[in-house]
């Protein structure tokens, strides 16, 4: 049944003139993405006093540098473009389950209903708002803060793997594999094993097959960019589910493509996220990114884990940031009665 179209007050965000005004108007542009936010997730004033805080203790945190970043459709295009193929996001069912707007349950179809969800997981990037550009140059300390600060938590890496496949399984993590020997050889091993063991079910959120042009992979890399630097990599990224058919089983959108996302990687049960650990374990940078099409960097079927890449405890205030990288949250749902 066709929903309501829910019209989001989303700012048109074009290439900004380069110059000193850039901070400002990454100020003005972050200022504008929470009153979005509050609007649309419903946060307190709260809610809202601490992600405000989180963003301006942050130079760089946003939707990219605004000097330089070129997205390839703007929130209005997007709108539109989704309008006229008839696609709506809104989903009241999901909603009565999350109990929270623009997040799908995790389950797994062949034995459970939705209602027996144990969590859900964010529809799209932070901030979780169809056709919002997602946000970047985010810590995973930082991440890790803004969903707390919604009433919701990073996501264990084995939580965004089987959104992506369209089933929940057991979580793998080899924790055995991890006694005994230091932090990167205990983590390698764990990726091993976990690899080879699903290495032979690879898929991707969209399907069986890698496939170019499926998902926000068609961007581009700004010239002169050099892997990391702000004055000089543009975020060029397109608005959050743009790509109608780039979505897994479960209704969650742009785990391939777009922003590369921060997700908890535990190497114990007692850091697992999912289980209430709020010290967390450590980085894992999961999903492909916005030039796939063109440059594709390295493997990104659903249940891959990544090499022990700029590899933190997630709640170091030093983690990993750069223009590709963003997050999405989890939430732990309530045994049902």
């Amino acid at each position: 049944m066709r929903q309501r179209w829910i019209v989001l007050g989303i700012a048109v965000l074009g290439l900004r003139t380069a110059g000193a005004g850039a901070q400002s108007t990454l100020a003005h542009n972050n200022a504008e993405l929470l009153q979005q936010l509050q609007s649309v997730h419903g946060l307190t004033d709260e809610q809202m006093q601490r992600v405000r805080a989180i963003f301006a203790a942050s130079p760089v945190i946003g939707q990219g540098n605004p000097a330089i970043t070129q997205h390839p459709d703007t929130p209005q295009g997007c709108r539109t473009k989704l309008h006229n193929a008839g696609i709506e996001y809104n989903n009241p069912g999901f909603l009565n389950v999350c109990h929270a707007p623009y997040m799908a349950p995790l389950y797994d179809p062949k034995t459970q209903q939705p209602e027996q969800a144990g969590a859900c997981i964010d529809q799209f990037e932070f901030p979780d708002i169809p056709c919002a550009y997602p946000v970047v140059w985010v810590k995973a300390a930082e991440a890790a803060q803004l969903c707390e600060a919604e009433g919701k938590r990073m996501c264990d890496a084995n939580e965004w793997e089987d959104a992506c496949q369209g089933s929940t399984e057991p979580a793998d993590y080899r924790f055995d594999l991890a006694q005994g020997v230091p932090r990167e050889a205990a983590i390698h091993r764990m990726r091993e094993a976990h690899n080879t063991a699903h290495s032979p079910d690879k898929r991707w959120s969209y399907g069986p097959q890698y496939e170019q042009h499926i998902c926000a992979t068609s961007s581009f890399k700004s010239p002169g960019c050099n892997g990391g630097n702000w004055a000089q990599c543009g975020s060029n990224t397109y608005p959050a589910g743009e790509f109608p058919a780039c979505h897994s089983p479960l209704q969650v959108f742009d785990l391939n493509g777009n922003a590369a996302e921060h997700m908890n990687l535990p190497i114990s049960p007692e850091q697992m996220a999912s289980r209430g650990s709020t010290t967390l374990g450590y980085t894992e940078m999961k999903g492909s990114w916005f030039i796939f099409d063109t440059y594709r960097a390295h493997e990104d079927w659903c249940r891959w884990r990544a090499p022990f890449w700029h590899g933190t405890r997630v709640m170091d205030p030093h983690s990993h940031s750069n223009y590709h990288l963003g997050f999405r949250c989890c939430k732990t749902l309530a045994p049902s009665r």
